[in-house]
């Protein structure tokens, strides 16, 4: 097996570029991540993916962001548009919540595994708060760790059952966030034992999920001086308290929360205890700096890696067409 490096990288357009192909092939990124900026056609994203496989020489996990409302890469016309998840957890009654979730997710999936991407970062386990941001609140399952947990379940299991990889985010809670952690660092000074009691309970309940991503949030009553993707305290907090022992993945590097050197960065991120940097807007001399500071993949985070990439299937047959339909009969809402 080729050793990959402990990083997932963007790329820049629709195709790849010659330098790009050389820097991906050298640099050996365990996977790939997908924006807007990437996406066209379904002919186009399927030449994409192969393309970056064949690039590399393995069969790299492909990410994107297809939550469904305000965060999905994927838009109509040519793919399902959704409801914000809190919109469409808040109209339903709790069991058709659920079923309407699993199915939601469950089509993702299918409209993700033909364009041969195999990786979602969802769900989104935050729970919505009074002082959720703006960017945070109505991706939010919910406002209380039961319906979150419930609900993250579900779309954990229609994206598994689809063949699709989940990723739990932004662990270990992002939701009492009142910033941006694109532009800016969220600092929280909640108790641990609230925490505990709240904003960790739905990563414990889904702890047995193979990925997750971590929040750039300092919790001060954890860790006063570092942020949680750069904590060894949050990250042992994760592992011990709320039993994680899946791929810890970083949010992307390049969000303004962090500071620093991009090396800087990483350096900080693996020595809290990361086991994979992300790093996701495609610019080669960022980049560059990533993959010479990222180790490769060895020992408990190969371990973990292994054990997702693993989870991947060909899901069963699967009737898109009626899918919708029940989803419809669920929701009343097109999708």
């Amino acid at each position: 097996m080729t050793s990959q490096t402990a990083c997932i990288f963007g790329c820049e357009s629709l195709r790849l570029s010659s330098d790009e192909k050389q820097f991906y092939k050298d640099a050996k990124p365990w996977g790939f991540i997908l924006f807007a900026r990437n996406l066209e056609t379904p002919d186009q994203i399927h030449t994409l993916t192969s393309e970056l496989r064949d690039t590399v020489g393995y069969d790299a996990p492909i990410l994107i962001d297809q939550e469904g409302g305000r965060v999905q890469r994927l838009r109509s016309p040519e793919w399902s548009e959704w409801l914000p998840p809190l919109e469409q957890v808040e109209a339903l009654p709790n069991e058709a919540a659920q079923a309407a979730i699993y199915l939601q997710y469950r089509i993702i999936a299918a409209e993700l595994k033909t364009l041969g991407i195999d990786v979602n970062c969802a769900p989104m386990l935050d729970i919505a708060t009074k002082d959720s941001h703006e960017i945070i609140e109505n991706r939010c399952f919910g406002r209380d760790p039961e319906t979150v947990s419930t609900m993250g379940r579900a779309a954990a299991n229609g994206l598994l059952d689809g063949g699709v990889l989940p990723i739990i985010k932004h662990i270990p809670g992002h939701g009492r966030a009142n910033m941006d952690s694109h532009f800016e660092l969220p600092v929280l000074d909640t108790t641990h034992e609230i925490l505990k009691s709240s904003d960790f309970v739905p990563f414990q309940r889904l702890s047995d999920l193979p990925m997750a991503m971590t929040a750039h949030i300092t919790y001060t009553d954890i860790d006063p001086d570092n942020c949680a993707t750069q904590s060894s305290k949050v990250i042992n907090t994760i592992r011990s308290e709320i039993g994680f022992d899946g791929l810890i993945m970083t949010d992307d590097l390049s969000m303004k929360a962090l500071k620093g050197s991009f090396a800087d960065r990483c350096d900080a991120s693996f020595n809290a205890g990361c086991d994979v940097v992300l790093h996701c807007n495609g610019v080669m001399d960022e980049m560059t700096q990533v993959a010479k500071a990222a180790p490769s993949l060895s020992s408990q985070a190969l371990k973990r890696a292994d054990a997702a990439t693993k989870l991947r299937h060909t899901p069963d047959d699967f009737d898109m067409e009626s899918a919708k339909a029940t989803f419809k009969q669920f929701t009343q809402v097109e999708a």
